[in-house]
């Protein structure tokens, strides 16, 4: 008894729960607020993966408390069915079958039958992919392929224009995954989303930075010339250092009119070392795509100087403490993250394997290039480039 009134939250406890973790709370503060263990709200949570039940409603055409009431008193004075449901502007048949279904006259009682109705009313609504086993095989076997959701929802509709049954959001696939009541998607399917999780987190969740260094003869990012923000013109980069277990580190380049990625790998993340493997990869791209490089305030581009002498490419940097400032780059970064987690030692691995996953990364449709390929559209780009 006293672990079940551990558990348990009243109806307005509950709204207060998500009100709170759609607003980004922590699950610390959401149990601090609510008298609770923070395991008991992540329990709560989790059961609906995270993602808030909608609200129940009663139909309009429904009988209602009052009503039932009603027919409760019209039962206890002897009135026939008929007459109840003249009283209540009702069929009939509406009032007998109410009173047959909850014991009959001598056992209906209006608050049991309220109860009954209430609970009887639950019929939870069959997933798609659960009933479209071609559908349910074509997302599961994308997703075995590290594909988001929305990346398989917009391949879906470009790959099969003519069938319209061949349809399924982002949002019905990520519901599946994280409410496996639904049954449609194995379990073991989560691990191939990129942040692995199993529960919905609030877009609100906050996200904290860190503090960049001075970078001496600094050009700034407001210098940066009109085509690099327009996209139009590939050859211009965005790049960071990702940082892994051990003090290990992997450099990352993005390109920005194709979202095509690289991977370089660096020993340590001293400015000497990093400049000296950056310079290597950039000088073996073509002349057209040595255009410009966007960096953040991290001195590990303190000798960018010596950089653009080698690729003849110019380096700006970011304001401090501006990451949307590389967009592309920490959107890739984080698409980087399923396959280099953060306490994962980067050390382990070698280029090749670098070059494997950012070949994954580059196969895989954007949403943002309307579902091409980061390499189809740096393809389609180089070719149309005098």
């Amino acid at each position: 008894m006293v672990q079940t009134r551990r558990w348990k939250l009243s109806a307005v406890q509950r709204a207060d729960m998500w009100n709170r973790w759609k607003a980004g709370q922590s699950l610390n503060a959401i149990g601090r607020a609510l008298g609770k263990d923070k395991q008991v709200i992540h329990f709560l949570l989790a059961r609906h993966g995270g993602i808030a039940p909608p609200v129940r409603r009663r139909s309009r055409r429904a009988l209602t408390l009052a009503e039932r009431e009603d027919i409760s008193r019209g039962i206890a004075s002897g009135c026939s069915m008929r007459v109840i449901a003249k009283g209540l502007k009702r069929a009939v048949s509406t009032v007998s079958r109410e009173v047959a279904r909850h014991g009959g006259r001598p056992l209906y009682r209006a608050n049991e039958a309220d109860q009954q109705a209430w609970e009887s009313a639950l019929r939870p609504k069959t997933c798609l992919l659960a009933t479209h086993t071609k559908l349910r095989e074509l997302v599961a076997s994308k997703l075995i392929l590290d594909w988001s959701p929305e990346q398989i929802s917009g391949w879906l509709k470009q790959s099969y224009p003519d069938d319209e049954s061949l349809r399924v959001s982002h949002e019905t696939i990520y519901r599946t995954l994280f409410l496996q009541a639904r049954g449609a998607l194995k379990q073991e399917l989560v691990r191939h989303l990129r942040s692995k999780r199993r529960i919905r987190r609030s877009r609100h969740s906050s996200i904290h930075g860190h503090s960049q260094g001075r970078i001496v003869d600094a050009i700034s990012i407001r210098e940066r010339p009109a085509e690099v923000e327009d996209r139009a013109i590939p050859g211009h980069w965005e790049g960071d250092l990702l940082r892994g277990a051990r003090n290990s580190h992997v450099a990352t380049l993005v390109e920005r009119h194709s979202r095509f990625c690289m991977r370089v790998k660096v020993p340590g993340k001293d400015t000497a070392t990093v400049v000296t493997a950056l310079s290597q990869h950039v000088r073996e791209l073509p002349v057209t795509l040595r255009r410009s490089l966007t960096w953040d305030r991290g001195l590990e581009m303190a000798q960018h100087k010596s950089f653009t002498m080698a690729t003849d490419v110019q380096v700006y940097f970011c304001d401090p403490q501006s990451p949307w400032q590389r967009g592309s780059n920490e959107n890739t970064n984080g698409l980087l993250r399923q396959y280099l987690p953060k306490k994962e030692d980067l050390s382990c691995y070698s280029q090749s394997d670098l070059d494997e996953i950012a070949l994954r990364l580059n196969q895989r449709p954007r949403k943002t290039l309307g579902f091409q390929t980061p390499a189809d559209r740096l393809q389609a780009s180089v070719a149309s480039t005098p």
